[in-house]
């Protein structure tokens, strides 16, 4: 069987997939109560952004040195994590019922660590020495 070799193309597709979803419009999401309890918006938040992390680690994987590979992979955790601080500013400046969260921001950091750490778990060990 023909392994599938690594592209950023995923990482790509679920950027522009977290960007749509992002910008929706605050009145295009449910108001149920029992999803505030659960937090669910915060467990979006942390799934989007660990699923965008470890996409573009995934497309990223050469083989590189495990240094350079950790300084890879931590980069695009960085950009991930501006990428959210600066959708929440697009939320409270630009989207209509949305708005500027911390606890969105601290979510996207968290799925940050996450998928960096599944990436380097995953792809950080299978590099050359």
């Amino acid at each position: 069987m023909k392994k599938i070799t690594p592209s950023i193309i995923p990482g790509i597709g679920w950027f522009l997939i977290s960007t749509v979803l992002l910008t929706l419009p605050g009145s295009s999401f449910p108001t149920e109560s029992w999803l505030d309890k659960i937090w669910f918006d915060k467990w979006v938040h942390i799934g989007l952004f660990g699923i965008l992390v470890f996409l573009f680690c995934w497309g990223m994987q050469k083989k590189y040195s495990v240094l350079s590979l950790l300084k890879i992979f931590s980069t695009i955790a960085v950009l991930a994590l501006v990428y959210g601080i600066i959708m929440e500013f697009v939320q409270r400046y630009f989207i209509p019922n949305r708005s500027f969260d911390t606890g969105d921001i601290i979510a996207d950091a968290v799925g940050c660590a996450a998928g960096w750490l599944l990436a380097v778990k995953w792809f950080g060990t299978s590099t050359k020495k």
